[in-house]
């Protein structure tokens, strides 16, 4: 065994790597391979055509979340796209006895809420999906990032995937975050630094006080947007918080095998003086509640501060016209007191518990605006019966809002949940590209926090100022 200090990220790769191929990608062994409705019926189709099997069929778990509507998930889905599509889930993964949670299922919801949530998501893993945001998975020290259709095809045939090993990136965030700053502004900031590009490239491991002190829910949020700064995935050590969250869950080890496991995550961190390609440092003291302003995940500022100016930015001046006329913002306005016509909470991003409760610590006691529309969206159904246990339902409803089913919803204008053209929507989703929630929609990214103030009081508000109220 070498003694030559390894980063995690190096002690999970190499230890899946079933092939090198000279000055070429890696054949890499996939431990959990998770589907949905969009990108699989293509690859089971040629799988059908070329007349392969699935290699290992209990590795792979489907869920519906995409195209799913967010209510009267009762009825018959009408887009008939979408039926098509949720429909050849349900059957390829009845024909290849694939674990599958259609709508009605209890365990269904958003891919990457589900996997964690029932402990499917486990440290040292290697976990691929046909959706970008796989990277979620990374908080709990896993290897995780999304694929194409093509290698869909190849996970589930051969359960190994061609990957050339990706250069590494080290972000450190020290000390204490203030108040109203949640993982989602930690993030958003970091972005921020890196641009949307930044990290292109690198698989970022995530270390520092500010990460260790984060809740599970906090670190998937985190992880789930490193590919918003260009990063294959990122990803935290485990700890203590890691097995804690894990433990007892439906697919988690169970005795003996809970104890070898532990054992080996364990050893599952960077150790002293391995090296990185890139490193970063930040401080949490400079973080505050943070929302973009433009059409990229790196257009990005403290919701106190006022719209840079291209210069500042590096940026080229057309290109950074044209995202502030699509927004139809201008160089140095402030963003507090803009209009909000629509606030969504939900996503892989910002779909879990400890997301709901944020927005009610902000919305309790006071009503919503007239002119907001609110889509408050559960990441899974797990979470929307915890919302509906610990009497945040109550506080929604009390407040004037409706809680929808689970589903992807506002976060991709691919179901029923767009927003219309020319509106304006806080969203706690992951991107803010030109059409992202719907053709001509605005969207301006920001947390849980951010997006309960703005939705009480229908414009850009610092959140910080309704926690001061609260406390007064």
């Amino acid at each position: 065994m070498s003694s030559t200090p390894t980063t995690l990220f190096d002690k999970v790769w190499d230890s899946h790597v079933v092939r090198k191929i000279t000055d070429g990608p890696d054949v890499l062994f996939i431990d959990r391979h998770f589907i949905h409705e969009v990108t699989s019926p293509v690859a089971f189709l040629s799988l059908e055509q070329r007349g392969l099997q699935v290699m290992f069929s209990e590795k792979t778990f489907a869920t519906a979340d995409h195209n799913t509507p967010t209510v009267n998930q009762h009825l018959p889905v009408q887009d008939p796209l979408s039926a098509i599509q949720l429909k050849a889930l349900e059957t390829n993964s009845g024909k290849y006895g694939i674990s599958h949670w259609g709508l009605g299922n209890p365990k269904n919801g958003i891919v990457h809420v589900v996997g964690p949530e029932n402990g499917i998501t486990q440290p040292g893993m290697t976990i691929v999906c046909g959706d970008s945001h796989t990277s979620t998975h990374g908080a709990f020290g896993a290897i995780a990032f999304g694929i194409g259709t093509s290698e869909v095809e190849m996970v589930l045939s051969s359960q190994c995937i061609m990957q050339p090993k990706p250069k590494k990136m080290r972000i450190n965030v020290n000390g204490k975050l203030g108040k109203g700053v949640t993982p989602k502004d930690v993030v958003l900031y970091i972005i921020s630094k890196l641009t949307a590009a930044g990290a292109t490239g690198y698989f970022v491991e995530f270390a520092g006080d500010v990460f260790e002190n984060m809740s599970m829910e906090g670190r998937m949020t985190v992880c789930n947007m490193s590919i918003e700064m260009g990063a294959r995935g990122g990803m935290i050590a485990p700890d203590e918080t890691t097995f804690a969250y894990i433990k007892g869950k439906d697919k988690a080890p169970k005795g003996e095998a809970w104890d070898k496991a532990l054992a080996y995550w364990k050893t599952l961190k960077t150790d002293d003086g391995a090296g990185f390609d890139k490193e970063y440092h930040y401080e949490a003291v400079d973080i505050e509640p943070m929302i973009t302003f433009g059409t990229n995940p790196g257009m990005g500022m403290g919701i106190s501060k006022r719209i840079p100016v291209s210069q500042e930015l590096g940026s080229g001046k057309s290109s950074y016209e044209k995202s502030l006329n699509y927004m139809g913002f201008r160089e140095e306005d402030k963003m507090l007191g803009k209009k909000v016509d629509y606030v969504f909470i939900g996503s892989c991003t910002n779909g879990r518990i400890e997301d709901f409760r944020a927005f009610a610590s902000i919305i309790k006691g006071r009503k919503k605006a007239d002119h907001v529309t609110a889509w408050i969206v559960p990441g899974s159904h797990v979470v929307e019966r915890q919302i509906k246990d610990e009497g945040i339902l109550d506080i929604l409803q009390e407040a004037g809002f409706e809680l929808r089913q689970p589903g992807c919803s506002a976060c991709l204008a691919m179901n029923d949940d767009k927003i219309p053209a020319g509106k304006y929507a806080v969203s706690t989703s992951n991107r803010n590209f030109e059409g992202r929630q719907g053709p001509g929609a605005r969207t301006m990214l920001a947390s849980p926090l951010v997006a309960a103030a703005a939705a009480v009081t229908g414009v850009v508000t610092d959140p910080r100022e309704l926690i001061a109220e609260e406390n007064v």
